[in-house]
């Protein structure tokens, strides 16, 4: 039997891209491109504090302003309960995401929302926000995840309690979740060892860095429906969360995605359409536009996870595994969901490991909730254990390349979660990695 190449019609050639003439000539709408008939423009009042308690606000005098519109704070917000939803890339409790659009009791990181004004210009908006008045209770903060999960530390949120291992635990923390996957032996897997290494990497809160800011606008129409236009990466999570925040049923949404200036996963969740929203129907049914700056999506808006992640690894000096673990803490910022599960099922994923554990910690921190980024989880946790490989590599004296031939996964290969891997075709790509490198260096 021969078997010929298969002839693909898109692969190796050169598309024409379908949105590439209305770029480069300009007509292409963004966001910030969108004009309504009577539209007005909002901006938000954000936090001076990393963590305090909110004793009044009083906006009188911004409302009095010629030119103001609307003002909302986080009561005009629905109450939510603990409801869990998927956001693309994680799941997030909705209560959270509701006071993560405007805070009510507690700001809970610099730059927090609080309140919003719409106005007939942007110039008006910047105005009325400096005229509204918030009393704070000043609260220590913490903003490492490390002091954050010491005794005495600050707790976040009151009501929080640990998962530990599946079962609830009873005293206020900030850490939201321990999680684990561990087999084998791993006292005696390092007792068989010949060279161990261990090591910690810090990896510190990094934004997406998309050129276009967070942008919106949303017009609640007199037969209160809503319609949106926005810069987003999912139009159907922002037309999900928008109906679970303001109780609305989905049918009575519609979202218009604009042309995106980039994402990389920070533009899943919602931050300005719910609170857009909530003008617009305060105004009498005007469209509402909401632009951030480059400092308030800096602020406001999810960067991904700092982390710090300590990997230990065995090997014979045949170069096969022995044993591995690692403890990966991942600050989710002000409220629970760091991709902490990601880390720890990537960590080791492609490694052949009778004796293995993996520790994650997702912990609350005052700083912006954390929001995905490129592989969320994924990259700081494999950089951390494939450092680790390459340095015991280099200590047993074999090339890295060959060495990690010793102890791939394969099909039928149980990974460090559990699941059995299929076949993943991880050998064939060492190894045509490795012909390649072999070919240029001839």
């Amino acid at each position: 039997m021969t078997v010929t190449s298969p002839q693909y019609k898109v692969i190796g050639t050169r598309p024409v891209r379908p949105d590439g003439i209305d770029k480069v000539t300009g007509r292409a709408i963004y966001g910030a491109d969108v004009k309504l008939p009577g539209m007005l423009h909002g901006k938000v009042l954000r936090s001076p504090h990393a963590h305090a308690r909110i004793l009044s606000i009083d906006a009188s005098a911004a409302r009095a302003l010629p030119g103001v519109r609307a003002v909302v704070t986080g009561n005009d917000m629905p109450a939510i309960g603990d409801k869990i939803a998927d956001s693309g890339e994680s799941v997030v409790n909705l209560r959270y995401v509701s006071n993560n659009l405007l805070a009510r009791e507690k700001v809970l990181y610099y730059g927090h929302a609080v309140a919003a004004v719409a106005a007939d210009n942007v110039h008006i908006a910047e105005d009325a926000l400096r005229l509204i008045k918030v009393e704070y209770e000043v609260l220590p903060h913490v903003i490492d995840g490390r002091a954050a999960m010491t005794a005495g530390a600050p707790i976040l949120l009151p009501e929080l309690r640990t998962d530990e291992l599946g079962k609830q635990g009873d005293a206020p923390t900030n850490v939201a979740a321990h999680i684990r996957h561990q087999r084998g032996d791993l006292a005696q897997g390092f007792a068989e060892a010949d060279v161990i290494v261990e090591r910690t990497f810090h990896t510190a809160t990094v934004h997406q860095g998309y050129i276009e800011p967070q942008t919106a606008t949303v017009l609640w129409n007199e037969d209160d429906t809503l319609h949106i236009w926005c810069s987003t990466q999912g139009a159907f999570y922002v037309q999900e969360q928008v109906a679970e925040l303001l109780q609305m049923p989905t049918s009575r949404i519609v979202v218009t995605p604009t042309e995106i200036g980039g994402g990389f996963g920070g533009k899943i969740n919602v931050y300005l359409e719910p609170v857009a929203a909530l003008l617009s129907r305060k105004t009498g049914h005007r469209p509402v536009k909401m632009t951030m700056t480059r400092a308030e999506v800096l602020a406001g808006t999810g960067p991904t996870s700092g982390s710090y992640i300590r990997v230990k690894m065995g090997a014979g000096r045949d170069g096969a595994l022995t044993a591995a673990e690692a403890e990966l803490l991942y600050e989710a910022g002000a409220y629970p969901g760091s991709p902490v599960d990601s880390g720890c099922g990537g960590i080791f994923a492609p490694y052949k490991l009778e004796n293995v554990q993996v520790d994650g910690y997702d912990v609350v921190v005052n700083r912006p909730k954390s929001a995905a980024y490129r592989a969320p989880g994924g990259t700081n946790a494999i950089f951390a254990s494939e450092s680790v490989v390459d340095e015991l590599a280099e200590k047993l004296g074999l090339d890295p390349s060959p060495f990690a031939y010793r102890m791939p996964c394969a099909k039928a290969t149980a990974g460090p979660m559990g699941p059995v891997y299929n076949r993943i075709g991880y050998v064939e790509t060492l190894e045509a990695a490795a012909a390649t490198h072999i070919t240029r260096r001839r």
